[in-house]
């Protein structure tokens, strides 16, 4: 099926029914110039071309969609091109100061439907757009003959898939630097979080939802529900470091703890803030559970005794050795309920680093060490 793409160009900040078309390209879909003066953009009313009804938007993607229409079968033979108008979907906590409105316009040569229509450089993951459709006519002059619009039909793009995150995972190895050991996996958060476990979850830890940092595309974010360890070691002392950007109170528990045998490894993301750090999620899943089964069908697996960030290794003593990435932060992602009890509760003698926290961070989307080229 053919595809549609966008070049170089510009657009006007116009609704689909306030401007024209001007400086169309005849042999591909581009990015449009629009204004409100007819007189000046070749294009010309034509009441018989037939309307675009019920607008139907198939094969999402992260960075594509396919987009067809039912018309009238008898006026068909006079399209030759369709013009879409395509926009995100505003968002009342926006930037108002931002161009946030400007619209897509494309112009594609009347292909069979359905019609895919892929730009990375214009689609973002996650994201809701607004699609609506004229059909066009080009006329002996070069002039466009065209179609009233259609309705406006909404639709969101999707996460990454497993094709993505594997190109994230690629270039998160390429940085990982060389494996270190370490022994126990840690959570800091305040003594109230810790009180609270104890006195209204029965002494356990529980998964909740997984905030929206990292990748936007990420399949993770508002989805997945788990538990946020770490296990990075200071180099000097192979000790966790004794500061934290989340609390001054420490749950540690003994690596075999949640990284036993049964338990799988899965590659969930990989992004920076605007700094020199870089960080990896990973999830760590028991077998069978709930997270195992949603990750199984999104994320790429890793084998847990190669891998280039979180290694469990037996020896040949029967000692069991657990690694970690040195130069990236891992962020692990634990997917079931934790018992206090299973580890032991402390504080911190060092100071609780705010800019550090990951919380809710947007990844930045020109970093070209950890972005790939499927919006960001």
């Amino acid at each position: 099926m053919e595809a549609a793409s966008l070049a170089h160009g510009v657009a006007s900040p116009l609704s689909p029914r306030e401007g024209m078309i001007k400086n169309v390209s005849l042999e591909s879909l581009q990015l449009c110039e629009r204004d409100g003066k007819a007189e000046d953009t070749g294009v010309v009313g034509m009441e018989e071309l037939p309307v675009a009804r019920n607008i139907k938007i198939s094969n999402i993607t992260c960075d594509s969609f396919k987009i067809c229409w039912d018309m009238d079968p008898h006026t068909k033979e006079k399209i030759t091109h369709y013009f879409i108008d395509l926009n995100k979907k505003e968002n009342k906590n926006s930037n108002k100061f931002k161009h946030k409105d400007v619209p897509t316009k494309l112009v594609a040569k009347a292909v069979p439907l359905p019609m895919t229509v892929r730009g990375h450089w214009f689609l973002s993951p996650r994201t809701e757009y607004t699609v609506a459709v004229q059909t066009a006519s080009k006329q002996t002059d070069g002039d466009y003959a065209v179609s009233e619009w259609s309705d406006i039909v909404e639709f969101c793009t999707a996460d990454y898939s497993s094709v993505h995150l594997t190109q994230l995972l690629q270039k998160a190895e390429v940085i990982a630097g060389r494996l270190l050991k370490f022994s126990v996996f840690y959570r800091n958060q305040h003594e109230e979080y810790f009180q609270h476990c104890r006195d209204v979850l029965g002494g356990r830890m529980m998964p909740s939802v997984k905030d929206n940092s990292g990748s936007h595309g990420s399949p993770l974010s508002g989805k997945l529900e788990g538990i946020i360890f770490s296990c990075n070691t200071e180099f000097n002392t192979g000790q966790p470091p004794q500061d934290s950007p989340y609390g001054r109170v420490r749950f540690q528990v003994p690596a075999e703890v949640l990284f036993p045998p049964d338990t799988r490894l899965y590659f969930g993301d990989f992004y920076c803030m605007y700094t020199a750090y870089h960080y990896v999620i990973l999830v760590l899943a028991p077998r069978g559970s709930s997270g195992d089964l949603y990750c199984s069908e999104r994320l790429p697996e890793l084998d847990v005794t190669n891998n280039r960030f979180l290694t469990r290794v037996c020896g040949e003593d029967g000692r069991v050795v657990f690694q970690h990435a040195q130069d990236v932060i891992l962020e692990l992602i634990y997917t079931e309920p934790v018992p206090l009890a299973q580890g032991t509760v402390s504080q911190i003698s060092g100071h609780q680093l705010m800019s550090l926290s990951t919380i809710n961070a947007k990844k930045d989307p020109s970093c070209k060490t950890c972005n790939i080229s499927v919006g960001r």
